[in-house]
């Protein structure tokens, strides 16, 4: 893996120096835009609006328009709107990761202690473990302010970049029906719930659709027709929500796929 950021976590008055690595790659299938006449590669180019010319990436620059002119903007200049922030995660406050809902998060980072960083690494690591806590903190990576979330993991450190509250969109416009449940069917959902609880193991979850899609485009390769399977997909045939209850509750348990 290569790193995609250095910098250090301040950690009140520690700096632990450390590298900053994805967590996660892609998974589906890579697959390329053709011209459906020919199959010929669509291929997408940086163009000069003024010329129509293709333009290299070493000359292209970053720019804000301030009164129908650009101020250009190169990477020192970014780094010196807030060099703390481009070089230092600053764990503000420590907080219960349960605390912090779902929708929150955004991406997963490993981070590595550099050579000089192992201990004061170990030591935050083993006090979050210790306390239950995550680290919550702000940085700068690629010309954008992070919020981030530092919790311990197995014998590493892993950030969770956090979205902004005001990036989060309001809900009201949406029309959720207000209906009473009765306790009866209340009940009967508890159970449900409670039948279908386990250990959660990721491992028992895999893509099956990118595989399918896989072996789908190998038998068109091959010539092959490829055939639409049946849905599986089973539904009560009962309008009653009691009814669909109690069917659920003597269905046999699904499988993860």
């Amino acid at each position: 893996m290569r790193a995609i950021w250095s910098g250090a976590i301040g950690f009140g008055l520690v700096n632990i120096p450390v590298k900053l690595f994805s967590a996660t790659q892609q998974a589906e299938l890579d697959l390329d835009m053709l011209d459906k006449k020919d199959h010929a590669n669509i291929k997408y180019q940086r163009v000069n609006g003024n010329t129509g010319k293709e333009v290299d990436w070493d000359d292209i620059v970053k720019g804000y328009k301030v009164e129908d002119e650009y101020v250009v903007l190169n990477e020192k200049d970014f780094e010196k709107a807030s060099p703390e922030k481009t070089k230092i995660i600053e764990i503000a406050e420590f907080v219960n990761e349960k605390d912090i809902d779902s929708i929150y998060y955004e991406t997963p980072y490993y981070l590595q202690p550099e050579k000089s960083g192992g201990k004061p690494y170990a030591l935050l690591r083993d006090a979050l473990k210790k306390t239950g806590k995550a680290g919550l903190g702000t940085y700068v990576l690629r010309n954008r302010e992070s919020l981030v979330l530092i919790k311990a993991a197995g014998n590493m450190l892993i950030l969770n970049k956090i979205r902004f509250q005001d990036e989060i969109r309001e809900a009201d416009e949406l029309d959720i029906p207000d209906v009473k449940i009765k306790p009866a069917e209340m009940a009967m959902a508890v159970q449900l719930i409670e039948q279908l609880t386990t250990e959660f193991d990721i491992s028992n979850y895999k893509d099956t659709y990118t595989e399918s899609l896989l072996k789908l485009i190998m038998d068109k390769a091959k010539g092959k027709k490829p055939t639409t399977p049946k849905m599986k997909i089973v539904h009560s045939k009962s309008k009653d929500l009691m009814a669909q209850l109690k069917e659920s509750l003597s269905a046999p348990k699904r499988k993860a796929s």
